[in-house]
């Protein structure tokens, strides 16, 4: 049975893996890729300490990247935090530091934003950083989340 988003999608992988799941321009993810990628973020958010309950942040334009880190937050039973990619400072403050957020996770873009946030989150333990083809500079311990995706176990093993 479905409980939640992420269930929904483990059922079409089991039924029509390579069917496309999400397409976006020129790129597209078939339903197991989607989900061996939201695996492998889940166990990195799992390695990071994220537990049931804690708070995740996702600071994302919609894009593949976006869809595979909610479904990476729901699998570990998190609470996603929607960041509007149109905040500005003040308010992106507000809602990192109000949610309690352990983890962020945001596209490369908006880093100046989250340096200026970071030093009045203490209880943003992380951030996990997703290449968006610009240059802005990244924190200190950012880590990239090519590499989350990359090195992540894609088992399917989360509490249901």
């Amino acid at each position: 049975m479905a409980y939640t988003i992420a269930d929904l999608i483990e059922h079409a992988v089991d039924l029509v893996p390579e069917r496309v799941a999400l397409e976006s321009g020129d790129r597209s993810r078939s339903y197991a890729d989607l989900e061996a990628r939201a695996n492998a973020l889940a166990h990195k958010l799992r390695e990071l300490g994220v537990q049931p309950g804690d708070r995740v942040g996702l600071y994302s334009r919609n894009t593949l990247e976006c869809v595979v880190a909610m479904l990476a937050i729901f699998k570990v039973r998190a609470v996603m935090v929607n960041v509007n990619y149109r905040y500005v400072a003040a308010e992106l403050e507000h809602i990192v530091t109000d949610s309690d957020m352990k983890v962020l996770i945001y596209e490369r873009q908006y880093g100046d934003r989250v340096r200026n946030v970071l030093p009045n989150a203490p209880e943003l333990a992380h951030v996990i950083v997703i290449e968006d083809g610009t240059d802005e500079s990244v924190p200190d311990g950012a880590i990239p989340y090519g590499d989350a995706i990359v090195r992540g176990s894609v088992d399917r093993d989360f509490e249901p």
